[in-house]
């Protein structure tokens, strides 16, 4: 079975979790995926089913949407709500919206971001969460992302919703971390919802839930081969 499929993805799963069920679900050796969501992280996840998995590369380079929600005056070691949460009760959060805003116009465009100690990325052939876990610390070398469009749509202190438009390869969760630090105040990402991955969209997803139940049949008619 060849083609590729639009998970809206639960929170408490990795993306390897959905690619394991896929293929234990519905028999399918061949099974990948274009882009990968943390487990705290819901939304789009593009699945390459059959002779697709030769397009992960391609397919994961596109542009990325996202809705977040971060939580001001506080850091997380994870960046997200998945790690050890520190707060500073004698530095209270007194923010306005003008600057959240102004700050976050200084995120928009090209910037360098550094990539959590807590990422896949490999440090000499060991992937860099599995040296956090251990309390191995190592300089990382930033890299360049593009910020095409961040936006607050709400603040409620201490929480801000935003959504974000941005290249491949961002971590939101380290944005969120440095608007937090240039505010003075801390910041860690509380949830992330992917909107879109390139022409995939949350509108064309399948819920978990109806896979666990959906037919060879049902899932062979839903798959995309464009």
């Amino acid at each position: 079975m060849n083609g590729i499929l639009i998970v809206d993805k639960p929170a408490g799963m990795t993306s390897h979790d959905v690619v394991d069920f896929i293929r234990r679900r519905f028999k399918i050796k061949k099974v990948g995926h274009a882009g990968t969501l943390d487990p705290m992280a819901t939304g789009v996840l593009v699945m390459l089913l059959g002779r697709f998995t030769k397009e992960s590369a391609r397919l994961s380079g596109h542009d990325k949407e996202y809705a977040g929600r971060m939580v001001l005056g506080a850091r997380s070691d994870t960046g997200d709500r998945d790690g050890k949460i520190t707060r500073d009760p004698s530095h209270p959060v007194s923010i306005s919206l003008d600057e959240i805003k102004n700050v976050f116009g200084e995120f928009t465009g090209e910037i360098s971001q550094i990539p959590p100690m807590y990422s896949a990325v490999k440090m000499k052939g060991r992937k860099m969460y599995e040296l956090a876990r251990r309390g191995i610390e190592v300089e990382r070398m930033p890299k360049k992302v593009v910020i095409k469009s961040l936006i607050v749509k709400g603040f409620e202190p201490p929480f801000v919703d935003f959504e974000v438009v941005c290249s491949k390869g961002t971590y939101v969760r380290q944005l969120s971390a440095d608007i937090g630090q240039r505010l003075g105040c801390g910041a860690y990402l509380e949830s992330l919802r992917r909107l879109s991955s390139g022409d995939s969209t949350i509108q064309r997803a399948e819920s978990f839930d109806k896979l666990q139940t959906m037919s060879l049949e049902d899932l062979e008619r839903r798959l995309i081969r464009i």
